[in-house]
């Protein structure tokens, strides 16, 4: 892979917004949650960015390829918290939609990214 600036990646951008809708979605979740749910969501959305700049910046493919393999782990686990989210009816469906439409579309890029 020709290395480029992790920012003009696609995925990390969207990755980015992900994260923004993430940060979005847990203000509406009750105060009880503060310190357990809505924080373990955000610190999954925050690593999937994350792991995408770090692993760019490791000049490895290798290593690119494990830190995006992370990343699209940490995916899965924000979908997971979502859906979590939907069965104790703190959000709706139409609520995490966009998230979780996100969510699948950086997965798949992240899997094109490591299979490339």
């Amino acid at each position: 892979m020709s290395w480029i600036h992790y920012q003009k990646l696609v995925v990390w951008q969207k990755a980015m917004d992900m994260v923004q809708e993430v940060y979005r979605l847990v203000k509406q979740l009750p105060a009880e949650e503060k310190f357990a749910l809505s924080d373990q969501i955000r610190r999954a959305a925050v690593s999937v960015p994350s792991n995408i700049a770090e692993g760019q910046g490791r000049q490895s493919e290798k290593e690119f390829k494990q830190f995006l393999s992370i990343a699209k782990g940490s995916v899965f686990e924000v979908e997971t918290q979502l859906i979590i989210c939907i069965r104790a009816d703190y959000l709706t469906e139409e609520q995490a939609e966009a998230a979780l439409n996100l969510c699948d579309e950086i997965g798949k890029m992240l899997s094109a990214l490591i299979n490339k």
